[in-house]
C-alpha cells in the first residue's frame, strides 16, 4: 500500500538526510525508497552533508539535531545561511529531545516542522510529503 500520492516530479525531488546513526538513515532510505523516491543522499557526518548541500542543493533536509562535533543546530544555521532568503527550501527535524526547549530552538533557527523519534514512518512521509508539494508550489508563485 502506497502512503503518499503517485507524483514522479516530486518523487524525483533530492531529500538530503542527516543522522549520526547509521540505523535511522537506513530506516529513511529504505521508507522513502519504498514509496517511489529515487533522489535521496544519507549521511552520518554533519560536515560532509554540509559540503553536499554546498554543492547540490536538495529540496528537503530531514535532520537531527544530537549529534557528536558538529550538531543539528549549527548545520541548520549553515543550511539556512546558504539558502536565498527568496528560496522555501524545507527542514524537518527528527529528533529524540522531546523538550520544549529543543523544538522551539530548531524552529527559530528555521526548522519548518519537528517529528520526535520514534516516529512513525508512516507520517514522516506525509509530513515530508506536505512540505515537498509546498515547496513546489513557492516556486510557482515566484
Amino acid at each position: 500500500m502506497r502512503i503518499v500520492p503517485d507524483d514522479a516530479a516530486l518523487k524525483s525531488r533530492r531529500i538530503l538526510a542527516v543522522d549520526d546513526e547509521a540505523a535511522n538513515l537506513s530506516l529513511v532510505d529504505r521508507a522513502f525508497r519504498r514509496e517511489g523516491f529515487t533522489n535521496i543522499a544519507t549521511f552520518l557526518d554533519a560536515r560532509d552533508a554540509l559540503a553536499d548541500f554546498a554543492k547540490t542543493p536538495p529540496d528537503l533536509v530531514l535532520l537531527d539535531l544530537m549529534m557528536p562535533g558538529f550538531d543539528g543546530y549549527e548545520l541548520l544555521e549553515s543550511f539556512r545561511r546558504l539558502t536565498a532568503e527568496t528560496d522555501y527550501l524545507p527542514i524537518l527535524v527528527l529528533t529524540a529531545d522531546s523538550t520544549m526547549n529543543a523544538r522551539l530552538r530548531a524552529l527559530s533557527l528555521g526548522a519548518n516542522d519537528v517529528l520526535l523519534k520514534p516516529y512513525d514512518v508512516a507520517e514522516l512521509l506525509m509530513r515530508s510529503w506536505v512540505l515537498l508539494d509546498t515547496r513546489r508550489r513557492f516556486r510557482r508563485l515566484t
